[in-house]
């Protein structure tokens, strides 16, 4: 759980602790990757992580990934300028992808099938106390200290995690079916997904934003990453230890949950992304406020998660999840109803009702999954689900952020004669706009706002199509019941 706090944590921390590290540092062109040179780092490199845990053990592996992010902390509290910044925050999310994907698989090891949705509650509870603390922790030491200190306090929590790795983790012997010769690392399908999965992650974060979606440079990133992808599948048919082993996608169970986590990745954008700005563009909200509103989600997320164990026993895996998005989707649609400009209790219900049904869909997946295999393919499996999740998130940011772009530019083009001068045109510039009110005038304010509001409804649709995407996996991909195998099935010997 410790290990978990430092990844959780990392995102929320940085995020209130931008201004004071542009205006030490500059480079407010390029902050944003900050976030995403972080993020495409942990995407990419899950399905590694999960290979090698799978071959070497989930301890050297975990050990190696808090090492790895405490490096990059220690070299991020250093950095001198932006770019160097944001090199170092790569380096750190080449130790959160061996954090997140083998602490999961690690719960699924020591707990049996019955005790799994106890601790996963509790890896759950992890994000959820980072998502309401890490703004605020973050806020004060960039205002009391210095926002290098946002860095520095991983190391103390991270010592403390690693100590407690290498004493206390004890993994099961894994004698059963144990190859007789050394495994061999399969580096070039590695290098492969790496560079695939980069590019692809560069491509969705820099279109529309650095340049059009239909200019050259996002045309030829995208055509590289196909290549590369078709690469990828050629050299992982013939590597004899695959990084992403065919069965990933042939086995229903496996291929079901890995396009509904995705959907699950694709819909969490609307909230995570868009809501804030609602809340303080359209609501009239400070930031503080505008975080509570989000925030209540992440508290009935983990207490329906440690609850959806009742439901599974009873009805099943799918069947359960099956409930839970079909929810979810429901909640989303009731989004764009939601009067204008409304209270903050209103949205704020949104978003409990939606962690509700969110934690009654993933977790019962997740332990679905996971006890479908064994030991020896956990990680696989586990990283899998988790990289489609992430990527899931990187192309709905890109998907919702032309969708709320385009519905503001339709509204702003209709604005009436008297107010559409000056106006602003995207997201950001008029969440800047609408947080200066000497900037506008009273009708165009109003106006904006109601812009907004019809932006982020948009989106809000979008994520209940995304829901619909998941539900259409679990009907139509997913078997009836999934195949679980016993303890006693497990590849590890005792």
């Amino acid at each position: 759980m410790l290990g978990m706090a430092l990844a959780a944590l990392d995102g929320t921390i940085v995020s209130t602790a931008v201004p004071q590290i542009v205006g030490d540092l500059g480079g407010f062109a390029v902050f944003s990757w900050l976030f995403s040179g972080y993020l495409l780092a942990v995407t990419v490199t899950l399905p590694v992580y999960g290979k090698l845990s799978d071959t070497f053990g989930r301890k050297p592996v975990l050990i190696t990934g808090i090492a790895l992010f405490l490096l990059g902390s220690l070299l991020c509290a250093a950095a001198w300028d932006m770019g160097s910044l944001i090199a170092f925050r790569i380096v750190q999310g080449l130790g959160g992808g061996a954090i997140q994907g083998t602490v999961q698989t690690i719960a699924a090891d020591l707990y049996p099938l019955k005790e799994r949705p106890k601790i996963q509650a509790r890896l759950s509870t992890v994000w959820a106390v980072s998502a309401v603390a890490g703004p605020g922790l973050g806020g004060l030491l960039a205002a009391y200290a210095d926002w290098r200190w946002i860095f520095l306090i991983n190391l103390p929590v991270g010592a403390v995690a690693l100590w407690l790795v290498v004493r206390h983790l004890h993994e099961p012997a894994r004698t059963k079916n144990r190859p007789a010769t050394r495994p061999r690392i399969d580096w070039a399908g590695a290098l492969a997904v790496f560079a695939c999965g980069g590019l692809l992650l560069f491509a969705l974060v820099q279109g529309g934003v650095a340049w059009p979606w239909l200019s050259a440079p996002s045309l030829a990133l995208f055509g590289a990453s196909a290549l590369l992808a078709a690469a990828t599948v050629v050299i992982e048919r013939r590597a004899a230890e695959p990084i992403i082993p065919g069965w990933v996608w042939r086995r229903r169970t496996i291929a079901a949950v890995n396009l509904a986590l995705g959907s699950l990745g694709l819909l969490m954008v609307a909230p995570t992304v868009f809501l804030p700005t609602y809340a303080q563009s359209v609501l009239g909200l400070g930031p503080i406020a505008a975080g509570f509103v989000l925030s209540v989600m992440t508290l009935s997320w983990p207490l329906s998660a440690a609850l959806s164990q009742h439901a599974y026993n009873r009805i099943g895996f799918r069947l359960t999840a099956i409930i839970g998005i079909t929810c979810a989707a429901l909640v989303l649609l009731a989004f764009p109803l939601l009067p204008f400009p409304g209270a903050a209790w209103q949205p704020a219900l949104i978003m409990l009702l939606l962690g509700a049904a969110l934690g009654l869909f993933q977790l019962p997946l997740i332990v679905g999954v996971q006890s479908t295999v064994g030991y020896a393919e956990r990680g696989t499996t586990t990283a899998s689900v988790l990289f489609c999740r992430q990527v899931g998130q990187s192309v709905g940011a890109a998907l919702f952020g032309a969708i709320a772009n385009a519905t503001l530019a339709s509204r702003l083009a209709a604005a009436p004669e008297g107010i559409r001068d000056g106006l602003p045109g995207d997201l950001d510039s008029v969440s800047h706009a609408l947080g200066d009110p000497g900037s506008l005038t009273a009708e165009a304010a109003e106006y904006l706002r109601r812009a907004v509001d019809t932006a982020v409804d948009h989106v809000y649709v979008g994520a209940a199509i995304a829901a619909g995407l998941a539900l259409l996996a679990l009907v139509f991909v997913a078997p009836r019941r999934f195949p679980v195998i016993t303890e006693t099935e497990e590849t590890p010997a005792g």
